[in-house]
């Protein structure tokens, strides 16, 4: 599926939910561990991401990255070292290879650098009770094992690198339409106006 059939079904989720399309999206390729930015509906940037080790998965408890479409709820961050380790939201003071004395990063994700936090928009599917992304604490953040990236490696974020998300971070405003997916689904032809 090409960069721009991607974007057409952001349009295509907006309309059937009947959401205004934001000059700002992304889209989530869980198959491909890619994210794609669209500024006004051209591809402005892919990142190689790495998503849940488990399947994709709106339940509560699952530890799947969620699907459907979101948007960015909150910024977390903003000014923090590269490799800042968050906890609860918050920095601890350290960088991730501060933490450990092991020459090799520790083997769990760490949340590191900045975190866009997300909320489902569709109810009783990744909204409401045992299913709400935002309850759930789904983030895109940076990670102390940027090694993992290209590979789903996480606990149901969304994981990049730390100079990506830091990039990602400073071009998506608040309220940014997020799509996730799975399974790329033929799409038919779609026109857009912001």
């Amino acid at each position: 599926m090409t960069a721009c059939s991607k974007f057409k079904k952001i349009v295509e989720k907006c309309r059937e939910l009947s959401i205004s399309l934001t000059p700002w999206a992304l889209y989530v390729d869980i198959q491909a561990q890619r994210l794609y930015l669209y500024y006004q509906g051209r591809c402005r940037r892919r990142f190689i991401i790495s998503t849940s080790k488990r399947p994709p998965s709106c339940i509560e408890n699952s530890y799947g990255t969620p699907l459907g479409l979101h948007a960015i709820a909150d910024k977390i961050g903003q000014g923090a070292p590269l490799g800042m380790v968050f906890r609860s939201r918050e920095p601890i003071g350290k960088c991730y290879w501060e933490c450990s004395d092991a020459k090799e990063p520790p083997p769990g994700n760490s949340i590191t650098t900045r975190i866009l936090r997300v909320q489902g928009l569709e109810a009783g599917s990744n909204q409401g009770a045992g299913c709400d992304t935002y309850d759930r604490y789904i983030y895109f953040h940076g990670t102390n094992r940027e090694d993992r990236l290209g590979s789903p490696a996480s606990a149901g974020c969304v994981l990049l690198s730390n100079r990506d998300i830091i990039h990602l971070y400073n071009q998506t405003p608040q309220g940014s339409l997020v799509l996730i997916e799975d399974r790329p689904v033929h799409t038919t032809k779609a026109t857009y106006t912001f």
